[in-house]
């Protein structure tokens, strides 16, 4: 029988690429990783790690595992959760989300959803996506607010990730520049003229967008200031600090002395969509549903 420690050892070692930085997390020693590792591998009689000088990777038989290991703790969550409402008479319902998701959209769906619901114990967590996808797939999380850059979806039909994705709205990116910068008064822009000037970056991922186009168009992206809030960027903006590029949904109104112009097709954008554990859907959660419901249908 396989051992479920020995599948958290090796999900964290898979997460990590490490035994040291595993065995760091689950406050174990370096060796102690190793050996769980080596009587895991022993009780299958497979590999499923590869060592090499630049860390630690799963095999094949490692993979299939890693993903077994996920809807395991899936189901012990959940299984744990039901308890509670056994126990307690309330359903727990945790929600993760990215900062202007949670700003923006979040707040009116989560006061209709409340009084519907009183019953329900609500937890907000404020997660980027490349943490809150996998508390959802772990069940440490019913319902993720998330979003992806131009590029494939973080979750597709048919794949093996556990999740389900239900796209709410494209959130277009505006170039942010300060007020009396000599582009300020243009009716839109052309990203091209701008990736000679400092930047200032309002998330990692925006970041990583910028350093590719300035790759494409030959040119090494200058970063005066890198947040990971796009509010505290405007701010910097209209402090004079750089130019940046923002979301739609993440501008502040309240912010003075910056101009905001439309970027020319192609425009850059964020995706924005939930995710959502994809066992919900063969045993439907009712709350998890009203929750995915009231947000679809609170993007116009």
């Amino acid at each position: 029988m396989i051992d479920v420690q020995r599948l958290r050892t090796l999900r964290e070692v898979a997460r990590s690429g490490s035994f040291n930085k595993a065995a760091a997390t689950l406050l174990l020693t370096p060796s102690a990783v190793s050996q769980q590792i080596a009587a895991l591998e022993r009780t299958l009689g497979a590999q499923v790690v590869e060592r090499s000088t630049r860390g630690v990777s799963l095999t094949e038989p490692g993979r299939l595992l890693v993903e077994a290991a996920e809807v395991i703790s899936a189901e012990l969550s959940h299984a744990r959760e039901q308890i509670d409402r056994l126990a307690t008479g309330r359903t727990k319902l945790t929600v993760a989300t990215f900062t202007s998701g949670g700003h923006r959209l979040l707040p009116p769906v989560l006061t209709r959803f409340v009084a519907e619901h009183p019953e329900v114990e609500l937890t907000v967590l404020q997660k980027e996506p490349e943490h809150s996808l996998p508390l959802v797939r772990e069940g440490r999380a019913d319902i993720a607010l998330a979003y992806h850059f131009d590029g494939p979806l973080p979750v597709r039909p048919g794949d093996r990730s556990g999740l389900d994705w239900v796209p709410l709205m494209d959130d277009p990116m505006s170039a942010v520049l300060p007020a009396g910068h000599r582009l300020a008064d243009r009716a839109s822009l052309d990203l091209a003229e701008l990736v000679q000037e400092r930047w200032v970056m309002g998330c990692m991922r925006a970041q990583a967008f910028m350093h590719r186009y300035a790759e494409l168009a030959g040119s090494e992206l200058r970063v005066s200031a890198a947040t990971t809030d796009f509010f505290f960027a405007q701010t910097l903006v209209a402090a004079g600090v750089g130019v940046s590029l923002i979301p739609r949904i993440a501008l502040d109104p309240s912010v003075t002395g910056v101009a905001v112009i439309p970027i020319d097709p192609p425009r850059p954008a964020r995706y924005i969509g939930v995710a959502t554990a994809a066992r919900h859907r063969s045993r439907p959660r009712p709350h998890v549903e009203a929750l995915l419901t009231a947000l679809v249908r609170s993007v116009p």
